[in-house]
């Protein structure tokens, strides 16, 4: 008998920014990271919504995954969970509410939410505690649909901009399914850099979005569509796996670039090149 495979401590994703800019649609976005090699992707609610509206079904998203032999690791949505408005929170949760619903329906388990409605340049500062409240009861939610809210990470926010904002909400919620969405790009955006990751514990990271920066770029000047694909820039990729890999499960690693140059590309070229990128990163993490 052959002695087991090891499990890759990494499953390689696709995030759907990557190639967002093709409008595609949710069918044509599955079908060009499939012909990849991609197995997980990440789904944009929005892509989902536009495609349910024109006359598709949950049933048939779900069974369109299967053809492709992909799975919806996690979602992007920007429903306003945090902000201070009570009656405007209370919109956002029935927002969220509805959309978990929608994803459980086409197997996806996680759902990005990041601090949207207070993540604009003089936004106010949202309390951390009552963030921590606001957190919990959106992870109440989730345990009603199946489906997980990823507390995200945003680099350029005033509100859950740095390493420790985002883990002090995970941990003041006070509820056992909170988990981090961290990305290369917002660490560096938001100053936290990596350092301190090894003390955030390996159970809070599940999916983790990976990119690269040029030295081009300052972090004050830096935006979202200037990210690259891994291994074209100078940011401490390898290193950052290594600090947050764990034993007990493979780590998500999504690639999530919004870049208009890959936008003027064949989705398909984009895709292949992602997956070549992708491997060349974990290779030997």
């Amino acid at each position: 008998m052959s002695a087991p495979t090891a499990q890759s401590p990494f499953t390689i994703c696709l995030n759907m920014s990557t190639i967002r800019g093709q409008k595609l649609g949710f069918v044509k976005e599955l079908e060009a990271a499939s012909k990849a090699g991609f197995r997980s992707v990440e789904i944009w609610i929005e892509t989902l919504q536009t495609y349910l509206k024109s006359g598709g079904t949950t049933g048939e998203a779900r069974r369109i995954l299967g053809d492709n032999g992909i799975k919806v690791e996690n979602a992007i949505g920007f429903a306003p969970w945090i902000i201070d408005d009570e009656a405007a929170r209370a919109k956002g949760l029935a927002q969220l509410k509805s959309e978990m619903e929608m994803l459980a329906e086409v197997g996806c388990k996680r759902v990005a939410t990041p601090p949207i409605g207070a993540q604009s340049p003089g936004s106010p500062k949202v309390d951390l505690y009552k963030a921590a409240e606001r957190y919990r009861a959106i992870l109440e939610i989730g345990d009603k649909t199946g489906v997980v809210p990823q507390l995200e990470l945003w680099g350029f926010s005033p509100n859950l901009s740095r390493l420790g904002e985002v883990m002090f909400v995970a941990i003041e919620s006070g509820h056992p399914s909170a988990r981090v969405l961290l990305d290369i790009y917002h660490l560096y955006k938001g100053g936290s850099g990596n350092t301190m990751l090894p003390l955030v514990g390996k159970s809070a990271i599940e999916v983790f979005h990976v990119n690269d920066y040029t030295a081009n770029f300052t972090r004050e000047k830096i935006v979202d569509a200037d990210r690259v694909f891994p291994g074209d820039g100078v940011a401490p990729i390898r290193e950052t796996l290594k600090l947050i890999k764990r034993t007990d499960q493979p780590i998500v690693l999504s690639l999530e670039v919004f870049n208009k140059e890959y936008y003027a590309q064949d989705a398909l070229t984009v895709t292949k090149t992602a997956m070549a990128k992708m491997k060349a990163m974990v290779a030997g993490v």
